[in-house]
């Protein structure tokens, strides 16, 4: 464990409130210390939710620590029991409770209740979110599903849909749509939505599909192993993914894989004329390893994008990441650390980025558009609509996602023709942006400046003049940020850019232009030229070029 502002995923203790949360009639009683109780705001914020997730705490503190925590979980577990009713439950430590060794599987075993109990042993320090709801689902399985006859009509399980999963729930009713279309109904779908009982009857099934790998792989094996269901390997995200997967389920049942596609629009609108400016987009991927590997997929063969980057955070799957970049020619990069992945994207340059929140803010901090596509995600991708991944509509839904972002090729080339323009240079952002009004539109926030800024035209404010000792959102955060001064060999300040230059630099797509003028500094301050030029401009390009 290590230190940091931001994690790609929570503690393991997280993973099973997430299986917990998306099923019925179960209970989880988490043996964990007060402030713990923190993560029912996923669900209930950031989700929304309109109940609390189903967990008993046992909230101990600190002084509960000399005395008998045993005792405090056993009752803890016998008043939810006694209060919630539940059709089974599913017991364990967080991360912190870990530590003090009291065994919850063992304790909820010897209260003798009416109901199965499912003990879960998740290594905390060694194992993260994901492998949480991986290893809960498969326990649950375990202790419940058994093989038993087949269902007279062709069905099938889905498989490792949760709570907190980006798009899940729209997921499953896709999945289950296209499934309808060939003649095959759901049997169950777990975790989210089942119930316990409905997990004792997971083995009619004549197979399995498995949504998420990162969430329900291992229960689908164990299945395979004991009911003898076979399990889908493609997930059908894009729309040959799609392809690829009804033709796997036909192989599996016999059935034809045709189906209707009058409502699919991905293909030719990204071969059309207005989406000509997609092709050759520069785009990084990062996020768990099911959503990059689906979304490298399209963006390269189904949209025209050139894929310069792409990676995971989850360990568990980086071979197949891995196996997956090498067909792009790169090198995967697989890590949990987020300042890693935003070095790597200011390296890339990319003109897009796909992946999750931490992503989108890189985006803003680099300057460069962001479509969200895995979780780790906020409230704004629980969307009310109806907004799937999977499937024909949710090829059509990334499309509209990945180039709402993007700007496109007319009016990029009006930007650049009026650039110069109060209205549209550089500075001034996007006219959608709130933060971009002027401040007629509100009271102005003072904020020292130096005197010689004072009263000086601002291009935040679209050119006007701001009053003295006034600045713009702008100014703020640039006099919040640490300078970056490049360096030269000795240390000095680097060489500084003549208005010229600056000018033919902001001729620069603005993709390019940071590398650019990396580069160009680079150059200057490697040949001791103190003043930046057109020509020294011009001269670092070629050089770079070569």
């Amino acid at each position: 464990m290590k230190l940091t502002l931001w994690t790609y995923e929570g503690p393991t203790h997280v993973g099973a409130m997430r299986v917990a949360t998306g099923m019925t009639g179960l209970h989880y009683v988490l043996h964990a210390p007060q402030g713990d109780t923190y993560a029912d705001l996923l669900f209930t914020m950031i989700e929304r939710r309109g109940q609390r997730p189903p967990v008993t705490y046992t909230t101990f503190q600190a002084r509960d620590l000399g005395a008998d925590t045993a005792n405090l979980f056993k009752d803890a577990a016998r008043a939810a029991h006694d209060r919630f009713r539940p059709q089974a439950m599913i017991v364990g430590a967080s991360c912190t409770a870990e530590l003090i060794q009291d065994d919850p599987g063992g304790l909820a075993g010897a209260l003798g209740l009416p109901i199965p109990v499912i003990a879960l042993d998740l290594p905390s320090y060694s194992r993260k979110e994901n492998y949480g709801a991986d290893e809960t689902f498969h326990q649950i399985v375990r202790a419940l599903a058994r093989p038993m006859p087949r269902t007279a009509a062709i069905t099938c399980n889905l498989l490792g849909a949760t709570g907190l999963g980006f798009r899940h729930r729209d997921d499953v009713a896709e999945v289950t749509k296209l499934l309808g279309l060939m003649g095959i109904a759901v049997n169950v779908s777990a975790p989210m939505g089942a119930s316990p009982a409905d997990i004792t009857r997971m083995g009619a099934a004549h197979f399995n599909v498995l949504l998420y790998p990162e969430t329900g792989e291992t229960a689908a094996r164990y299945l395979e192993r004991t009911c003898g269901q076979p399990f889908t390997k493609v997930v059908p995200i894009g729309v040959g993914a799609t392809r690829d997967f009804l033709h796997e389920v036909a192989g599996i049942t016999g059935l034809s894989p045709r189906v209707d596609e009058t409502g699919l629009r991905l293909p030719w609108w990204s071969a059309s004329v207005d989406s000509t400016y997609l092709t050759g987009k520069r785009v990084f991927l990062f996020g768990d390893a099911t959503h990059v590997i689906a979304a490298a997929r399209i963006a390269a063969t189904e949209i025209g994008f050139e894929v310069v980057g792409m990676g995971c955070y989850n360990r568990e799957y980086a071979r197949p990441m891995r196996t997956a970049a090498k067909a792009y020619g790169l090198e995967a990069l697989i890590t949990d650390d987020y300042l890693e992945v935003e070095a790597a994207i200011a390296e890339a340059a990319p003109e897009l980025i796909l992946g999750t929140q931490q992503e989108r803010h890189i985006g803003k901090r680099l300057g460069i558009p962001c479509a969200v596509i895995s979780a780790p995600v906020h409230v704004q991708d629980f969307p009310a609509r109806y907004s799937p991944q999977m499937g024909f509509e949710g090829a059509n839904v990334i499309f509209d996602t990945w180039i709402h972002p993007l700007v496109m090729g007319l009016e990029e080339h009006l930007l650049t023709m009026f650039r110069e323009d109060f209205e549209f240079h550089d500075a001034a952002g996007a006219s959608h942006h709130g933060g971009k009004a002027g401040l007629q539109d509100a009271p102005p926030v003072a904020v020292a400046v130096p005197d010689e800024q004072a009263g000086t035209p601002n291009a935040a404010d679209g050119g006007g003049a701001l009053p003295p000792g006034f600045a713009s959102p702008r100014d703020i955060s640039e006099q919040m940020k640490p300078a970056e001064v490049p360096e030269g060999a000795a240390g000095q300040p680097g060489p500084r850019w003549l208005d010229d230059a600056e000018r033919e630099l902001k001729k620069i797509p603005f993709f390019v232009r940071g590398k650019a003028r990396r580069n160009t500094e680079k150059y200057a301050a490697d040949r001791g030229v103190t003043a930046i030029s057109v020509e020294t401009l011009y001269e670092a390009k070629a050089h770079y070029a070569r």
